[in-house]
């Protein structure tokens, strides 16, 4: 069994190349031609913890895999990362184990490649600024992809303690290399007037800035909320737009607070939700069709994300072709 390691992915493995990848694994997804249960969810409550168990299997490039997370908010206050996971891929044909992911960062790089694809079909291609809700580990995917596909000069940013925001803002001008405006807020609220792509990256339980502010072609991103009672967005934005896109309907409706909350008050309905991204990448359904349409795309994750990323960076590190 091969062992990689963060340290292999992030030296041997692009964002563009994941980007490339969840597309991919998106026109996958449309074929039907895969198997992913719905994942598995167990709370760590004396621990403030959760884990999750996410197995995946794709006929057309012939692996298999189970990635398990766990995620401890809590671990900030020692200094230890609060998302952790790893990911064991398997040849279908054969059944062996072929390699061991460290898949932390595989995560935040998958799912910064989701929004990167939503951004590339739903944001305004003349796309200038951007708002970051939450400056964690996940953010940091976000906006690395999010700069793969628009052109920005500005990003605004906050989080509820400054030192996430600092740290962030390094990882712009050292990892990224960026040199636009940055701009840190004191209330997300500041930036949505000026928002073209917003990015709600947090685990609030409660809407985190205010639908009725924002301005006519914004592209917002919810990444953030994964269970049923955490909430990013209102129901104003909801009713703000003209495109309400998901990763996957099965996923989004068992676990997307941002929709089950406002259904279980009849605040919204199923059929307001457009389309699954993948729908819109193999062309059955349009992306944004004019500057002023308001879009959101919502993601709770699903797991042939993982396996064909892991696929990817696993024949990529090995020097093997990737082919589907």
């Amino acid at each position: 069994m091969r062992i990689i390691t963060e340290e292999e992915v992030k030296s041997k493995y692009s964002m563009k190349q994941c980007i490339e990848s969840v597309e991919q694994a998106l026109r996958i997804q449309q074929n039907k031609s895969v198997q992913t249960p719905l994942r598995t969810s167990i709370e760590l409550k004396n621990y403030n913890g959760t884990m999750l168990y996410m197995p995946s299997y794709s006929e057309d490039i012939g692996y298999s895999g189970v990635k398990i997370v766990s995620i401890h908010p809590n671990n900030n206050l020692e200094n230890r990362k609060t998302l952790q996971s790893v990911l064991v891929l398997t040849d279908a044909k054969s059944g062996e184990h072929i390699a061991l992911l460290d898949a932390s960062l595989l995560t935040v790089m998958r799912t910064g490649s989701l929004s990167g694809v939503a951004s590339k079909y739903l944001a305004k291609e003349n796309s200038e600024s951007c708002l970051i809700i939450g400056c964690g580990e996940q953010a940091r995917g976000q906006i690395s992809a999010i700069l793969e596909v628009r052109d920005l000069s500005l990003i605004m940013l906050y989080n509820r303690t400054l030192e996430k925001v600092k740290q962030f803002e390094e990882y712009l001008r050292n990892d990224l290399s960026w040199n636009g405006e940055i701009q840190v807020l004191e209330n997300p609220d500041e930036g949505v007037p000026q928002a073209d792509i917003i990015v709600c990256a947090t685990n609030s339980t409660t809407p985190i800035f205010d639908g009725t502010q924002l301005k006519p072609g914004t592209h917002i991103n919810g990444i953030g909320s994964y269970q049923h009672h955490m909430q990013e967005v209102d129901v104003n934005t909801l009713k703000k737009c003209n495109r309400i896109v998901v990763d996957t309907m099965e996923g989004v409706l068992e676990e997307a607070g941002d929709f089950i909350i406002p259904m279980a008050s009849n605040d919204f309905s199923i059929g307001e939700i457009y389309a699954e991204l993948g729908e819109i990448v193999i062309g059955k359904k349009k992306g944004r069709e004019t500057n002023d349409e308001i879009s959101f795309f919502k993601s709770v994750g699903f797991s042939i994300l993982d396996l064909v990323v892991a696929v990817s960076i696993y024949e990529s590190i090995t020097k093997k072709e990737t082919v589907y």
